[in-house]
C-alpha cells in the first residue's frame, strides 16, 4: 500500500482508496479490474426448473387427494392402499422435484439420474397401487414423462461432453 497526494487539496492518502477523506476528490490512479464469471447452464435447465415447480405444486395436489382417498377407504373399511400410494408417489414428485431444482446447473448427470429413478419409482407406485384411485394412473403417467425428460437430458449431456473433448 503506497500513499499518494491528493491533486486537489495535497494531502496524502491511499493508493487504494476512491477518493481523498480529506476533499472527496476521486482517485484517478487507482486500478480498478473487471471479472466476469460465465455461469454455464445445464443440460435444459429451463426444463428441469418448470418440472421441477409443477413437481412440487403436484405435491400439494396428490397429497390432499390421496389422503381424501385413504379417509375413504377408511370409512368403507376397504383393504385398499391407494391412498397410502398416492401418497407415496407425491413423496416421490416432491423430493424428485426440489432434487431437479437444485441440480438443474449443474454440468454433471447426478442430479438428472436421482430424479430419474424417483420419478420412475413414482411412475411404478402409481400403475400398481391405482385399485380405488384412478387418477392416481395419470400421476403416475406424469411421473413416467418426467422421467423420460431427465434420461433424455442425460443423453444429451453425455453427448455435448464428448464432443467437446
Amino acid at each position: 500500500m503506497a500513499l499518494i497526494i491528493c491533486d486537489e487539496c495535497g494531502k496524502e492518502y491511499s493508493d487504494r482508496a476512491d477518493a481523498c477523506p480529506n476533499c472527496g476528490n476521486p482517485n484517478t490512479k487507482k486500478e480498478t479490474v473487471n471479472v466476469e464469471i460465465k455461469k454455464e447452464k445445464g443440460t435444459w435447465s429451463t426444463g428441469k426448473l418448470v418440472i421441477g415447480i409443477l413437481s412440487i405444486v403436484l405435491f400439494v395436489f396428490i397429497a390432499m387427494q390421496s389422503c381424501a382417498v385413504g379417509l375413504g377407504n377408511a370409512v368403507l373399511d376397504s383393504k385398499d392402499s391407494s391412498g397410502t400410494s398416492g401418497l407415496l408417489c407425491a413423496i416421490m414428485l416432491l423430493v424428485a422435484g426440489i432434487v431437479g431444482v437444485a441440480t438443474r446447473n449443474s454440468s454433471k448427470s447426478g442430479g438428472s439420474i436421482a430424479c430419474a429413478i424417483l420419478y420412475c419409482f413414482g411412475w411404478m407406485i402409481g400403475s400398481v397401487g391405482s385399485k380405488s384411485f384412478g387418477d392416481l394412473e395419470i400421476w403416475g403417467g406424469i411421473c413416467f414423462w418426467f422421467a423420460i425428460v431427465h434420461i433424455v437430458s442425460i443423453v444429451i449431456a453425455k453427448r455435448k461432453a464428448k464432443k467437446n473433448q
